[in-house]
């Protein structure tokens, strides 16, 4: 069976983990894109603020399948 996915690029952000942030946008895209297949995490960022991190910010690439 022949299949075609496509891929958006999403940033997802956590003041928790970076699995928290790829969570946080698999879940708000999930809302509105039908047939996620997977993910690949592209790039990982921090906030850092006086010495500390606050924030996490994962860059993911989503795939759903198109019909």
């Amino acid at each position: 069976m022949d299949r075609v996915y496509k891929k958006v690029e999403l940033v997802g952000i956590s003041t928790k983990s970076f699995e928290d942030a790829i969570t946080n946008a698999l879940e708000k895209a999930s809302k509105t894109l039908q047939g996620i297949a997977w993910f690949e995490v592209a790039e990982q960022h921090g906030k850092v603020v006086e010495g500390k991190v606050t924030e996490f910010q994962s860059v993911i690439k989503v795939a759903f399948k198109v019909d």
